[in-house]
């Protein structure tokens, strides 16, 4: 449902407040929560379209474009058409930096040039991609493979042919097929189509408007052509709160969400994952992406554990700060109107494995108290700090969180059939500290 009046107004003096401090023409934003539009808002009416309200016009959207990229790479690994180990040499012989994966291009890790030879693509109509692949040198590279987090406009070009190739079509005629259509993001386009915001720069002295290009980037599309509308982009926040079932299931957008890479001087501010950006914020880590081309900035940011997405724009190459304004949006609504949290509900139905490894047990002397929550298994310290948390797959239970991601807890019988003690990864827990029938590290340090 809608926001309350007070919070509406809350929000749209903090749009107006950055639209004026910034000296945007204009500025739109929505926020939505668990797949619903919470509040829309538009500050600023100099979009060159004065005959239709700002919030429903199309705003070039820059690099929100390769987050849609990484999501149909990612959906061509579902399906077994390649691997993000695969060398991008694989799917395209002969072109420069054969050797960087495919996981290293959408992390932005694989030191390619931050953009590709000659004029700047953005300002520049751009040419086809055997154009683009005669034109790279691997003498260019900025850095070694994997060696740290270095934005690559590049690289984002190079995902697309790949995505074309493996389909059979443009990458932008898979994006349409595999991503829009299914999602009805009807107004997000190639090209702007009107009604749509002109793209302005502003004079820092007279604060009159200059009128930037609207360029088609060619083969460089996959990295920042797409145009659309706070409306669509919403949308396109809630899959990556919740994923697809048909576009991102959730399996691929916890592979996405997964930070790939960084760097020294972001520390844990930020980082990267697979064609998104990480952001400390909200309930503590945002995920989405900016986006910049001449004439216009965007923004879209979500709030995974609250279910909140946040989306703005403006027509204007320089000057707000979106990533901050959204943050001051997603936080703004937790404060004013926070989410109900689940309700805690009895269980149902508990598996057999599950009861034989509930309640207390030790590592050493450390106790650990497993207890089942909906269908996980968590594990506790008695500070209360979660040491980890299970997932019951086919009889085991595999690390979900913690320490032990991805760990197997072995569950180690006596001759009678009863449960001994267990073991992950080495680690032996016993129902009592040191147990002497058990095995070290569990039991007790033999003596010399």
């Amino acid at each position: 449902m809608p926001v309350t009046e007070p919070t509406a107004r809350r929000l749209r003096v903090t749009l107006a407040e950055e639209q004026v401090r910034g000296r945007v023409p204009s500025l739109v934003a929505a926020i939505t929560r668990d797949g619903v539009l919470e509040w829309r808002g538009s500050y600023g009416e100099a979009t060159g379209a004065a005959d239709t309200p700002a919030v429903d016009l199309q705003y070039r959207i820059g690099s929100i474009t390769k987050t849609m990229t990484a999501v149909l790479v990612l959906q061509l690994e579902d399906e077994g058409r390649l691997s993000l180990s695969d060398p991008l040499g694989k799917h395209l012989p002969g072109t420069a930096y054969a050797d960087r994966t495919l996981r290293e291009l959408l992390a932005h890790a694989g030191g390619l040039p931050a953009e590709p030879p000659g004029d700047w693509w953005e300002r520049v109509d751009g040419g086809p991609f055997d154009a683009l692949a005669e034109s790279l040198g691997e003498g260019s590279a900025a850095f070694a493979s994997g060696e740290t987090f270095h934005y690559s406009n590049l690289g984002f070009g190079l995902l697309g042919e790949v995505v074309a190739r493996q389909r059979g079509r443009t990458w932008w005629e898979a994006l349409c097929a595999h991503l829009l259509e299914p999602l009805g993001m009807l107004r997000t386009t190639y090209d702007p189509f009107e009604p749509h915001a002109q793209g302005w720069s502003v004079h820092p002295g007279t604060g009159e408007l200059v009128q930037e290009p609207h360029t088609d980037t060619g083969a460089m599309a996959a990295a920042g052509q797409v145009w659309s509308t706070v409306m669509d982009l919403a949308t396109f926040a809630d899959l990556l709160v919740r994923g697809h079932r048909e576009v991102l299931p959730s399996a691929a957008l916890e592979r996405m969400c997964t930070p790939q890479s960084g760097t020294a001087a972001g520390g844990l501010a930020s980082a990267y994952g697979l064609g998104v950006r990480l952001f400390a914020g909200g309930s503590g880590t945002l995920v989405g992406h900016t986006g910049s081309m001449p004439g216009f900035q965007a923004t879209l940011l979500v709030d995974r554990p609250r279910l909140t997405g946040g989306v703005a724009l403006t027509n204007s190459t320089t000057g707000a700060r979106l990533p901050a304004l959204v943050l001051a949006l997603l936080d703004r609504l937790h404060d004013e109107e926070p989410r109900l949290p689940e309700p805690w509900l009895p269980s149902v139905e508990v598996p057999d494995p599950v009861r034989e490894v509930v309640g207390t047990w030790h590592w050493g002397n450390t106790p650990l108290d497993l207890v089942w929550q909906g269908d996980t298994l968590v594990s506790r310290y008695r500070t209360g700090e979660v040491h980890g948390t299970w997932r019951l797959e086919q009889g085991r239970f595999v690390g979900a969180t913690g320490y032990h991601h991805g760990e197997a807890i072995e569950v180690v019988r006596r001759p009678d059939g009863s449960v001994s003690h267990l073991v992950v990864s080495t680690f032996v827990l016993t129902r009592t500290p040191y147990d002497p029938a058990a095995p070290i590290p569990g039991g007790v340090p033999p003596t010399h």
